[in-house]
């Protein structure tokens, strides 16, 4: 009898979960009931699983509100009903159109309003009345309405407690405290499931009300099939015998371009991965994929194919990856094999500014009805809300404070209203908070999308379904990753540079080569790579060195011992070890030196995993590959994951594996819960690398060009000037006649561009440089204004970072002049000049400015200083007793350094301390870096950018030297003259 039931997607709104509801509803012997959350059919495909597992009828709809006001309710009668209610809501979601106060003719849906409606009511329309307005029937003639009167019991709650829930979400949600909720903000108390037959008490005396709504209900069948199918595109030709020859055909014209005619193992290869395509019907995915790839190579846009697709040769022969599986000798199970229900995921990165045209294409090539977004679903699990909470219960800012201050934390464990806070929390903490949208994902179903779900728009401006990944694959979706990167933007621009200004081409794709380079492997060594992808941070420059890099494969185990699980598990540090000396590996088990040779018994990629579960413990292919995907976060299912951790020890047993050789092996295993790569993630991303790298060693000003017009990567702005300027640019500052809206190079000439100016309008970002392009260039500052019609404070900002020096004059007498020419005139007046006067000069003292003042101009507008640099600004003239070029000299010793401050990273050690990563530069401008232990550092000691002196233990590992600081401060500078 319940037509109006809500569960938490009902966002901050419904307090219980789908099985909560289900087991609830079972409990209280109901049979039968309808999911209508607020706007949204997010649970409907979850509530249809969950009912047929427990043997209840699902029956779907939606509850829709304009203004937190009840309109009418949609009830299914079945899979086209449920697609017309979802079509309903996307079209008003879509066209951002509020929804109507009537209902549309809905031919496969019922409409229930509020009792209280008073238009005339359709056949498919009815008025749902509740318990506590039946006294507004006595004595009244219904006979009008008498078979169009349904029982509306609403649920959104459990009990006394989850109303108040109920009432904090409402809170948070309009961002209230408790007392401002108004009672038509949230639902009633009594808005839950009665217990049995107290509806039918309720409703005794209008029985025939009850029989009205079982029989609606009665009439409603969800007909989809049950359990996953696969609703992707079936076809991608519109025929899967041809679909089947167009694969073959594609493949075995690729491996011809990558392999050659007469390479017999790749041929096997490619045969072998068609036949499990084909046998797992995913030729369309792979076709689709191509298309994709094919429409952005014919727009001139570069990508990068990597995740687990690139572990297959058909794959690297469609041009979709450019990992040869072969050379690296990746594991195909690990991408697809017989048993695997979905395919694997194809990510496909793509520059920041191209990845929306190649959505966009994929909206029009396969239809906006079979096409969206994938969405994704934050929860309250982020302990901010507990400031959201203190809000909506009315707490003073500076109490709130405290209580989400860390180091506080023994003092508030006491605290009352905290410990009310902390239970509110707790049954928030994994509630659903908001719909968001995936990173990349994209859905192309053959059914339109609308049967399983109603689409949002985003500010992406794309359709987007209403639940996430997780929820699409057990649904029966499978996504098409379509990523973007600012590394490939990077190398897009740097090789477009290369070309416009040393008129040379460069074939980028062709990476094998470059991996062959000894120039480039050289560079690699050194650990010269800012800019370059994935391997400029501090702790990957650390690692290159350490390992003495110089090839792709070394670069390639880089690429995944650098992540988290590997490191803290001290495989990072076992793996370096043995890469000096393999010869000292001392082997757990005999199947542990077959498998992971390659990596010293280190267990280093996804792949390993798969192959020790096999080998070492015995497990099948499909409960190996379920593992390592609960281990990456992938499998939700905490029960079946905890059943195969014991089948790993139970079968390993029956194998006769030592005990305690079992518990060390699933300690390396466990230790990659979360953060492991595949081999061919990693194999993809040090393809991108080698190619940044390339540019970077021979033609590194036009690259670092590319790296600042695509807004950076792990370090700031002033960090990549400074590199450019050491790959021996001539650095110009921001010019009205030279400049760009981006930075721009000529030669050895590179001019900063005004989108790096701080507080220069967008308008006259653009503006400038293309009135310039137009009409040639500017004459004076009188002509800038006149032409641009640039205002008063626009103009100071340009004048102050030195854009007007081309007129000769110093910044003081041209801000003399510009106030002079537009006295108070924020803009300029724009009346059309009859003849063209010239400007009056005034004799003016000699106006000079200093180098100081205009590195503190430089320093306020860019955020650095050309024109001195941060050691030439310091008080003192003291750099330190040696530079970073010679640490490794003093080993052992305690020296003092004065650095520039780049960056730091906190970590926090096994007992909860803080401790710091520091990296800086010396003053001949190379790296050094430090260790801040807990024990010998202040509570925060960096105090951001500027010059430090340092003082500390020089420590080396594995040939690299860096400084354990016991002391440190940061260097006062020379004072701002103009505040003086």
């Amino acid at each position: 009898m319940y037509i109006n039931v809500h569960s938490q997607y009902s966002l901050r709104y419904g307090t219980m979960s789908i099985p909560k509801l289900v087991d609830e509803a079972m409990a209280r012997g109901i049979t039968q009931m309808a999911l209508t959350d607020i706007n949204n059919s997010t649970g409907i495909m979850e509530f249809m699983r969950e009912c047929d597992e427990k043997g209840l009828k699902p029956i779907g709809g939606l509850e829709f509100r304009k203004d937190k006001r009840l309109l009418y309710i949609g009830i299914a009668q079945n899979r086209e009903g449920m697609k017309e209610l979802n079509d309903f809501l996307t079209e008003h979601n879509l066209e951002k159109k509020p929804l109507p106060d009537a209902s549309p003719d809905f031919k496969h849906a019922f409409v229930v309003y509020p009792y209280g409606y008073q238009g005339e009511l359709k056949d498919n329309e009815y008025l749902g009345i509740r318990f506590d307005q039946l006294n507004q029937l006595f004595n009244k003639d219904i006979s009008a309405i008498r078979g169009k009167l349904l029982a509306l019991q609403p649920v959104f709650v459990l009990d006394r407690i989850e109303y108040r829930l109920h009432e904090y979400l409402r809170g948070i949600d309009l961002n209230a405290v408790l007392t401002m909720v108004k009672p038509e903000d949230k639902c009633t108390p009594t808005d839950l499931f009665l217990a049995p037959g107290q509806l039918e008490a309720k409703f005794a005396r209008y029985a025939f009300i009850l029989d009205n709504t079982r029989n609606l209900m009665n009439r409603c069948v969800m007909d989809y099939p049950k359990g996953r199918i696969n609703l992707n595109r079936k076809t991608f030709t519109g025929n899967k015998k041809n679909d089947k020859e167009l694969l073959e055909k594609l493949a075995m014209s690729g491996m011809e371009y990558r392999y050659g005619k007469t390479n017999k193992e790749a041929l096997k290869k490619v045969k072998h991965e068609l036949k499990v395509i084909y046998e797992l019907d995913f030729c369309a995915y792979f076709l689709i994929t191509w298309d994709i790839i094919r429409y952005s190579s014919s727009q001139g846009y570069y990508h990068v194919g990597r995740g687990s697709g690139a572990n297959s040769i058909v794959a690297y022969c469609l041009k979709i990856t450019d990992v040869d599986p072969i050379e690296l000798n990746l594991y195909f199970e690990r991408f697809l094999n017989a048993q695997r229900t979905s395919p694997p995921d194809f990510d496909i990165d793509y520059s920041w500014d191209e990845r929306e045209d190649v959505q966009d294409y994929i909206f029009k090539r396969y239809g906006s009805q079979h096409t969206a977004l994938l969405g994704t679903m934050s929860t309250f699990k982020d302990r901010s809300i507990i400031r959201e909470i203190g809000k909506v219960m009315g707490l003073p800012k500076s109490e709130i404070d405290g209580f989400t201050d860390q180091t506080r934390a023994a003092l508030n464990r006491n605290n009352e209203t905290f410990k009310k806070i902390t239970a509110i929390y707790e049954r928030m903490a994994n509630m659903p908070n908001q719909r968001s949208i995936h990173a990349g994902g994209v859905l192309i179903s053959e059914d339109p999308i609308t049967y399983y779900t109603a689409l949002d728009l985003p500010p992406k401006g794309m359709a987007t379904v209403q639940w996430d990944m997780y929820e699409a694959e057990k649904i029966g979706f499978d996504k098409y990753d379509i990523l973007s990167q600012r590394g490939i933007g990077h190398i897009k621009m740097a090789v477009k540079l290369v070309e416009e200004n040393q008129q040379r081409k460069i074939d980028i794709h062709q990476v094998k080569s470059f991996m062959k380079d000894p120039v480039v492997n050289a560079q690699l060594k050194t650990g010269n790579t800012i800019g370059c992808f994935y391997i400029e941070s501090p702790a990957m420059r650390q690692l290159i060195r350490k390992l003495d890099c110089d090839n792709y494969l070394i670069l390639v185990a880089a690429s995944s011992i650098i992540r988290p699980g590997v490191a803290s598990s001290g495989m990072m540090g076992a793996y370096i070890k043995y890469h000096h000396a393999p010869e000292t590996v001392n082997y757990l088990h005999p199947v542990m030196e077959e498998q992971l040779k390659e990596t010293y018994g280190v267990m280093v990629y996804q792949e390993d995993v798969i192959k020790i579960c096999i080998h070492f413990a015995g497990m099948d292919g499909t409960d190996a590959d379920i593992l390592r995907r609960g281990m990456s976060g992938k499998y939700r299912s905490k029960k079946e994951f905890d059943r195969l951790v014991e089948r790993f020890f139970e079968e390993a047993k029956k194998l006769g594996r030592p005990d305690e050789v079992v518990a060390e092996v699933w300690r390396q295993v466990s230790s990659f819960a979360g953060y492991s790569f595949s081999k061919a993630h990693s194999a993809s991303f040090a393809v991108e690398s080698y190619q940044s790298l390339f540019l970077k060693t021979y033609y590194p000003r036009e690259f670092m060009v590319a790296v600042l017009n695509n807004y950076g990567g792990f370090y700031n702005r002033a960090l990549y000037v400074h590199e450019l300027q050491k790959a021996g640019a001539n650095i110009h500052l921001p010019c009205v006649n030279n400049s760009d809206s981006i930075v721009n190079i000529s030669g050895v000439d590179v001019y900063l561009g005004f989108i790096g100016v701080h507080g220069l309008n967008d308008t006259f970002i653009v503006r400038i440089p293309e009135e310039r392009r137009e009409n040639g260039i500017y004459q004076s500052l009188e002509d800038l204004i006149k032409r641009t019609g640039i205002g008063l404070e626009q103009a100071i900002i340009l004048i102050r970072v030195g854009a007007l020096r081309f007129t000769g004059k110093s910044k003081k007498e041209l801000l003399w002049g510009v106030h002079l020419l537009m006295g108070n005139k924020v803009k300029p007046e724009k009346d059309i000049e009859l003849f063209c006067m010239e400007a009056k000069n005034y004799s003016l003292p000699e106006l000079v400015n200093t180098r100081l003042e205009n590195a503190y101009h430089e320093l306020e507008i860019l955020g650095f200083s050309l024109s001195m640099s941060m050691f030439d600004l310091l008080e003192t003239e003291y750099r330190g007793e040696i530079c970073a070029g010679d640490l490794i000299n003093h080993v052992g010793q305690l020296v003092r350094m004065v650095g520039l401050y780049v960056c730091e990273k906190k970590v926090h050690t096994k007992t909860n301390k803080k401790m710091w990563f520091g990296t800086f530069l010396d003053v001949e401008s190379n790296f050094f870096d430090t260790v801040h232990f807990p024990n010998s550092t202040p509570a925060y000691p960096f105090r951001g950018a500027g010059c430090y002196l340092l003082e500390g233990k020089v420590v080396q590992e594995f040939g690299f030297a860096s400084i354990e600081v016991l002391k440190f401060a940061k260097l006062p500078i020379l004072g701002n003259p103009v505040m003086e």
